[in-house]
């Protein structure tokens, strides 16, 4: 895979999946925009991926903060050929218990962001045959308990995914989509960090996969970059599972 003389954004950009993935694009030529809420981390990682690199403080699920981060990317590099709509969190939660305004926030994050980064960098997208990639997860093909507002909102993206890919291939915009497994992330390291029982938490979670095994950030990330890049040219509305396994595993 060849990214030179191409332009990456990335949301998310400050760690886990958002990172790896903006440092492999880095890594294949790519100029990059490391976009994250937290400026700090965005900085950090645009360091890290080197000199045709720059980062934006983003709130993704506001109209302004993401118009911001298309025309800074644009005046710093000319063009924009990727975007990876990888930003999110998750909490745990039924419909029950989850309250409206952290449903709406969530919703916000997760799946609103998809929608304005994407209607925002399409008009630039467009002048380059660019190629989107979102973030969804395997719990959107199988679900999970107590992860109702989290799962229903990577739905949302895995559905979002198929209806631009048919909207915007005809501009030349291809849109995929990767769902990841359970990924050894900083998420995971605080829960074990918090976990009274550390040892049975992760073999919990490497459990969930017939590969014995939590993904690492690059191997999500690589399947990312394929989608973003010419290999993959006849991928559109592509959903790619890269889960070790889990989503087809019976029990």
């Amino acid at each position: 895979m060849d990214f030179h003389g191409k332009t990456a954004i990335v949301t998310g950009a400050g760690s886990g999946i958002g990172r790896a993935t903006a440092l492999r694009l880095a890594a294949l030529g790519a100029s990059l925009t490391a976009a994250d809420k937290n400026l700090a981390a965005a900085e950090e990682t645009a360091g890290l991926a080197g000199k045709r690199a720059v980062a934006t403080c983003t709130d993704v699920s506001s109209s302004a903060d993401v118009q911001k981060m298309v025309a800074a990317t644009v005046e710093a590099f000319g063009r924009l050929d990727i975007l990876v709509n990888n930003a999110g969190f998750g909490f745990r939660g039924t419909v029950e218990t989850i309250s409206e305004a952290d449903w709406d926030r969530l919703m916000a994050v997760n799946t609103k962001s998809v929608f304005l980064c994407s209607k925002f960098a399409l008009p630039e997208l467009v002048k380059t045959s660019g190629a989107i990639v979102n973030v969804t997860s395997y719990t959107a093909q199988v679900g999970i308990p107590d992860r109702a507002a989290y799962v229903a909102s990577k739905g949302a993206i895995a559905a979002l995914t198929r209806a631009m890919a048919v909207d915007h291939i005809g501009q030349g915009v291809r849109v995929n989509a990767v769902a990841p497994g359970t990924v050894n992330s900083p998420y995971f390291a605080r829960m074990l960090a918090e976990s009274d029982k550390p040892e049975q938490l992760r073999a919990s979670l490497d459990g969930r996969a017939p590969i014995g095994r939590m993904a690492e950030p690059e191997e999500i990330a690589e399947a990312i970059a394929w989608l973003a890049g010419s290999e993959s040219r006849f991928a559109v509305g592509t959903v790619l599972t890269v889960d070790g396994g889990t989503s087809i595993w019976g029990r």
